[in-house]
């Protein structure tokens, strides 16, 4: 998959206007939110779940651009399209029922459970297939950080909502997981499973308080790039490079990187520069399956490498590629990249 893609709508002129037109019919008069009311069945069928964000338009390379928006969201939704992994990870966790639709081809092994059998591939990361999205009739879409910007065509549908990040890791994870726990009635349970993983951040944040630095770096093609804590700036830009400073308390060796989705191009040379007694790796190349690239414990393995404090003393921790690139947020993911620091720096 090619995550530099440009976003675009798959979604004909011509077949717009029959859909519409028919919506029209099927509608009359009533709001997006009042279908979504009148759909859900079950406990709390009727009830809404008020939900304010602020909705960024602009691309993950953008600078944001945001809006003010609030929500009506059914209560107990069964038929959910989510774009957003992180999001589709607490939904699934906290027992929401399967999806009937989400980008397929982006849902991790350890997520798919949480996908119907019968669900609906609703586009990719980036993009959205709506005439598929539209005959699926959800009551809820969920969108956020590389979706972000499908909000207003989607919100045409259904009732959806952006679920991005506002605030550090933890302030996103807790209130995410707060209004989906309050859509699927399990507010004490949601409650519950943040504080679990805040207590394992804080164990965590124990352990690294005796590494005296360290560095998080991806590896991307045959070549490397250094990542930065996001020093308050939280716009997915930083927030995702930061993880291993910000949210599990490792002493950067330098604080002297840009800030950039990817990492500040750096060479091996830079390693041994600063040399760092820890390595925190994230593999790009495994995330995104691109063909023809090389793992990341092969780029590394090269003589500048061996030569540093972290690869003599067995401190090169490779990162799950998937939690920490694709998912990095939601309670399971949440979980993976909590054993992985546990693992790597116990």
């Amino acid at each position: 998959m090619n995550w530099s893609e440009p976003m675009k709508l798959i979604r004909p002129l011509a077949a717009l206007s029959v859909v519409a037109a028919s919506a029209l019919v099927l509608a009359g008069c009533a709001s997006n939110a009042d279908e979504a009311e009148a759909a859900v069945g079950g406990e709390g069928a009727g009830e809404t779940v008020s939900f304010s964000f602020q909705n960024n338009t602009a691309g993950e390379d953008e600078d944001p651009v945001y809006e003010d928006v609030t929500v009506e969201v059914p209560k107990n939704p069964e038929n959910v399209v989510i774009f957003d992994m992180a999001s589709l990870d607490t939904w699934g966790t906290l027992g929401g029922a399967p999806v009937v639709g989400a980008p397929l081809d982006s849902v991790p092994d350890y997520l798919s459970d949480f996908v119907a059998d019968d669900a609906i591939n609703a586009g990719t990361l980036f993009e959205a297939d709506l005439l598929e999205i539209e005959a699926a009739q959800p009551e809820l879409i969920i969108v956020a950080g590389r979706s972000a910007t499908l909000y207003d065509a989607l919100s045409d549908i259904a009732p959806t909502v952006n679920l991005s990040s506002e605030g550090s890791f933890q302030e996103a994870l807790e209130r995410n997981t707060a209004f989906l726990g309050e859509v699927l009635g399990v507010e004490d349970e949601a409650a519950d499973a943040v504080a679990d993983i805040e207590a394992q951040i804080d164990e965590v944040t124990e352990l690294t308080a005796d590494i005296d630095s360290g560095l998080s770096v991806m590896v991307s093609g045959d070549s490397l790039s250094a990542l930065k804590p996001s020093e308050g700036d939280y716009s997915g830009r930083n927030l995702r490079g930061g993880l291993v400073y910000d949210v599990f308390g490792v002493a950067p060796i330098t604080d002297d990187i840009e800030g950039a989705t990817h990492g500040e191009p750096v060479s091996f040379e830079f390693l041994k520069e600063y040399d760092p007694e820890y390595l925190f790796v994230t593999d790009r190349n495994a995330a995104t399956g691109e063909e023809g690239t090389q793992s990341a414990e092969v780029v590394l393995d090269n003589e500048i490498v061996h030569s540093t404090r972290a690869s003599q003393d067995d401190h090169i921790v490779y990162l799950d590629p998937v939690a920490w690139y694709v998912v990095f947020g939601g309670l399971e993911t949440a979980q993976i990249m909590i054993d992985d620091m546990k693992a790597g720096v116990a």
